[in-house]
């Protein structure tokens, strides 16, 4: 399968950067963890680089996520036992997940959709076990970042709200083909009880595109049209100044205050 699929072309248009260093391919399976029990699922699998070692672990159920019809087809042929989806994962329905097993979601997501699906999987897969993800570097800093600092950002608050994450290692250019021109990184999630999610999360995702679209600017200001007597009692409460920006909230008070909102 390696070997074969070596010569594909990668379609830029797809973010295609296919994983070649074995050693790299089984830290992230091993930090997935795949047992005879478990359901796996795997996003853009590619070449399979990683596929071969889940497929070895022989999982109860393993499906692969794949919108390269070609990459798909050498997929059915080199291992007849997985289930092959031909589906773009911006589009699948993560919710359906939902009425089966728990599940582990493993993936080297292309770096101009990792963000965005990394934002729905943890908040519309409630069975979810454990995620693992290769995404840009910059965006893994973000994933794992605290409140107060430079990459700390909308991602982070909403992400956080579902998950808790932590960072796992870095990955150089060099061992993709063709090399990107950035640094990756590996990132795991796992998720937090169902019952400590958000209620509302539209009122979450409004408040936190609303502040971090002006995160320059102070909290106060960018709620003034909002502003209330119970708003300004929870930053009283908080210990928080009204003119402090955006990314002093932890992901906790980002929660509590789109309750109020």
């Amino acid at each position: 399968m390696h070997g074969e699929a070596y010569h594909h072309k990668a379609k830029k248009s797809l973010g295609q950067n296919f994983l070649t260093d074995q050693n790299i391919c089984r830290r992230i399976v091993d930090a997935i963890a795949p047992g005879p029990t478990d359901t796996i699922i795997e996003i853009g699998p590619g070449q399979g680089a990683l596929t071969g070692f889940i497929a070895q672990a022989h999982p109860a159920r393993f499906s692969v996520i794949e919108l390269d019809d070609g990459l798909a087809d050498r997929l059915e042929g080199a291992y007849p036992d997985i289930e092959v989806i031909r589906a773009d994962a911006l589009r699948f329905p993560w919710e359906s997940l939902n009425a089966g097993e728990r599940c582990k979601i493993v993936g080297n997501l292309p770096y101009n959709v990792g963000s965005k699906l990394i934002w729905d999987i943890v908040s519309r897969v409630q069975t979810l076990d454990r995620a693992v993800f290769m995404v840009q570097h910059e965006v893994a800093l973000r994933l794992t970042a605290e409140p107060g600092c430079k990459a700390y950002g909308g991602l982070t608050a909403w992400v956080r709200n579902f998950a808790d994450t932590r960072y796992l290692f870095k990955v150089p250019p060099t061992v993709f083909r063709p090399q990107p021109k950035v640094d990756s990184a590996v990132v795991a999630f796992v998720p937090r009880p169902v019952g400590e999610w958000p209620r509302s999360p539209q009122a979450l995702d409004r408040l936190i595109k609303m502040l971090f679209q002006k995160r320059r600017k102070q909290l106060s200001n960018i709620l003034k049209p909002l502003w209330s007597q119970e708003i300004e009692n929870w930053f009283a409460s908080q210990g928080i100044s009204p003119m402090a920006r955006p990314e002093t909230l932890s992901p906790q008070q980002f929660l509590e205050l789109s309750a109020l909102i």
